[in-house]
């Protein structure tokens, strides 16, 4: 693990996506609250909030941070046919906050493949990608938009 002890303390951020592909009844079941086994959407969230306070024990060699924030955002889009994703984490210490959000993004999607998976098992997961982050010695970043 990379040693931290002489890095300043900074307000950082980061935030994240992921999109999961369905079928459009999927994705119909899912808004419209037909799922057997209950809001998707809520589940989802609450897996990628405590996703995000656990990264330090799924990635190796990540710092166990005391997060200040964690919000995960679900977004159906159904002209497109899935469902997006954003995280946001925040913090004031030593070290970034980017493996959190990417790992918030990323479980919220695998528990929506999960609960949905009963209903179609070809759903894609992906791209998953760092959107922004801010503060640290590294200083700012912004992923160019896709749209």
């Amino acid at each position: 693990m990379v040693d931290v002890s002489a890095k300043a303390e900074t307000a950082r951020e980061a935030r994240a996506e992921a999109f999961v592909t369905m079928h459009p009844d999927t994705l119909a079941m899912i808004v419209e609250g037909r799922h057997h086994k209950g809001d998707v959407f809520a589940t989802a969230r609450i897996a990628g909030i405590q996703a995000a306070k656990r990264t330090w024990e799924l990635i190796p060699l990540c710092h166990s941070l005391l997060l200040t924030k964690v919000e995960v955002h679900l977004e159906a889009q159904p002209e497109e046919n899935r469902v997006r994703i954003e995280s946001v984490c925040r913090l004031s210490g030593k070290t970034g906050v980017e493996m959190e959000a990417l790992t918030a993004a990323s479980v919220a999607a695998l528990t929506i493949y999960d609960m949905c998976k009963a209903v179609q098992k070809d759903m894609v997961i992906g791209p998953v990608r760092l959107l922004a982050k801010s503060g640290g010695k590294s200083g700012d970043f912004r992923a160019v938009q896709n749209d």
